[in-house]
């Protein structure tokens, strides 16, 4: 890892600006005086590592299960000395992420998921994780679906937002339930009940699990993704859906994400929305352990929001999508790549319940994708086509 004169990395001071980022001028490590409080994320080599973390901390904000990082809050004064301790691997900042969002059923046909329910492909059986802002626990398109969550911010739809997003008008059952909107609407993208009413989902009965990393202003802390990440591993689950991000990346997310992934879980994420732009895909799909998809319109042309870059695998609708809210258990039509994200989420689920390994379900999505005469740094591999990957052609319906 290379480091600048000052011996600060910029892996190790996140700074928070830019992309998908609500602006803050400065880091807060840059700002912030010696004597000042900062909270970080401490990879941890060692046992020493540890103690040397822990005895520097003014406050322990999260110890994960798992993975080797602590997230503390210390001296600006006091981060020298961590990052130049052998025992220890990097100090980050804890930065934050927001909800990529913005607009559904076309994009079920359009990824050919209706031929994949008429063959009787419906993901029962699979346990799809959405990470997001949690999910609405007695929404009508989603109840029958739900299994179990788990809340790593708080559930709070009082008050308002800066930046100007809004709180859900929804009631917190649960410390997982939604009070954004967002984490609603990409449920029901990837698993909405085939019930009649409203809108169904590419897959229509896999087990949805509310992961809750991000609050009602559609914001979490890399520790809090991170955290959530994690879970899911140990749960066992079969896929992470990830439509929130940032311009920088996190080592502490990172570690997560190894780790999920060396334990068998499919994670995919939303390409980001800073569009139109190039090799601006955001974190974490732009890590190598998560698949990156970009977002297309009703036209098979890339989305004018989409983010591009080498690292993007496939595509997926994302312009004009309706879907499921938390808001008075309603719908509506949101845009984003947070909208492809959960296309490909939901079919990772029915094949991995058919049996696919996280890293064979990858490998044929993308080889069954559609070329939509989109370039590789767009589309990746092209659109995702459910019922290919799945063995059957659009004849089967």
């Amino acid at each position: 890892m290379s480091r600048k004169a000052n011996g600060v990395s910029r892996r190790n001071v996140l700074k928070l600006t830019g992309g998908s980022l609500a602006a803050t001028g400065v880091s807060g490590l840059a700002a912030a005086k010696p004597t000042d409080k900062v909270e970080v994320n401490v990879g941890i080599k060692s046992g020493c590592g540890r103690s040397a973390a822990l005895s520097a901390a003014s406050d322990v904000v999260r110890e994960f299960n798992s993975i080797d990082v602590l997230t503390i809050r210390v001296p600006k004064k006091a981060i020298s000395g961590l990052q130049n301790n052998p025992n220890v691997r990097y100090v980050e900042e804890n930065g934050t992420m927001h909800a990529l969002a913005e607009t559904e059923p076309w994009g079920i046909e359009r990824v050919d998921a209706d031929v994949a329910h008429a063959n009787g492909e419906t993901g029962a059986g699979a346990d799809i994780a959405i990470i997001d802002t949690g999910i609405d626990d007695d929404h009508p398109d989603l109840q029958a679906n739900l299994g179990s969550g788990r809340a790593f911010v708080s559930c709070n739809t009082q008050g308002g937002c800066r930046y100007g997003a809004k709180p859900a008008n929804n009631t917190c059952n649960n410390s997982w339930t939604d009070d954004n909107d967002h984490g609603t609407h990409c449920a029901g993208i990837a698993d909405a009940v085939d019930n009649s009413q409203g809108v169904i989902g590419v897959s229509t009965q896999a087990t949805l699990h509310a992961v809750k990393v991000l609050d009602k202003c559609g914001s979490g802390s890399f520790s809090d993704i991170a955290a959530g990440v994690e879970y899911v591993a140990d749960q066992g689950w079969d896929v992470g859906s990830m439509s929130l991000g940032a311009s920088s990346g996190s080592q502490a997310l990172r570690d997560a994400c190894q780790y999920a992934v060396n334990n068998g879980v499919f994670l995919v994420a939303a390409a980001g929305n800073s569009g139109p732009c190039t090799d601006c895909v955001g974190y974490p799909a732009a890590y190598p352990e998560v698949m990156a998809v970009s977002s297309t319109n009703s036209s098979d042309g890339l989305s004018s929001f989409s983010s591009t870059g080498a690292e993007v695998e496939i595509a997926a609708p994302g312009s004009s999508i309706y879907s499921s809210v938390a808001s008075n258990g309603g719908y509506d039509t949101f845009s984003g790549t947070s909208m492809a994200c959960p296309h490909v989420a939901g079919a990772a689920g029915q094949l991995m319940v058919n049996g696919a390994s996280n890293t064979q379900a990858r490998e044929t999505l993308k080889q069954t994708a559609e070329n939509i005469g989109l370039s590789s740094n767009e589309s990746g591999s092209g659109l995702l086509d459910v019922a290919a990957a799945l063995g059957y052609d659009s004849s089967d319906n």
